[in-house]
Order: C-alpha cells, then sequence, then structure tokens
C-alpha cells in the first residue's frame, strides 16, 4: 500500500501566532507555534507582524515566510489544537452589578 505524502493545502491567519491549516487528506488542524518559535531562523516569526507574512509553497507543500523559515506538514499536524480565542464581551461599568442577596433572605 502507498503512503500518501502529507502536504498542507490551505492556511489561514486566525491569530497572531495561530493558523487553521487544511491537510491533503482532508483534515484540519488550528495551531499556536508561539511557544515554538524558537532560535534564529523562527525569531523574526515572534513579530505578529512578520508571522502574517505566512505563504503558503505550493512545491513543499507546507507554509513558508519571507525569512526562509518553514515547518513540515507532519511536524504541524503533530501539535496540539489550540484552543479558539477568546472574545471579550462589554465590560460592565463600575458600580453596576446587582447586590447579592442576603442569605434566608426572599
Amino acid at each position: 500500500m502507498r503512503r500518501r505524502i502529507l502536504r498542507i493545502e490551505s492556511a489561514k491567519l486566525v491569530g497572531a501566532h495561530a493558523l487553521l491549516l487544511g491537510f491533503n487528506d482532508g483534515a484540519t488542524r488550528r495551531v499556536d507555534l508561539l511557544p515554538v518559535l524558537t532560535g534564529p531562523v523562527f525569531q523574526p516569526l515572534r513579530d505578529p507582524e512578520f508571522f502574517s507574512r505566512v505563504t503558503l509553497d505550493p512545491v513543499a507543500g507546507t507554509v513558508v515566510w519571507p525569512n526562509g523559515a518553514d515547518f513540515a506538514p507532519e511536524y504541524l499536524r503533530g501539535l496540539p489544537e489550540a484552543p479558539e480565542e477568546r472574545r471579550v464581551g462589554k465590560a460592565r461599568r463600575s458600580g453596576t452589578r446587582r447586590p447579592a442577596r442576603a442569605a434566608g433572605r426572599r
């Protein structure tokens, strides 16, 4: 049985350092790369503006950045699924909370 080479077919920026990746086997994965951006080649990617310059290399089948940084699709597939970023609701103004009821009071 021939094993298919894993490739990334789509990549979407979904956070400062997070990508939503689509693989050629139909799987999708949301990954946060900030924890793995160590070493000289990955240091520039810690800047969210530079990170956002990610592109998909159709020949290599993975994501790449202008400085030549890239990740193997197998490595990205093995990363844990990143949680979606929480949207912060409207903050309440100070003093608008209802007072707590006293115990035993109706």
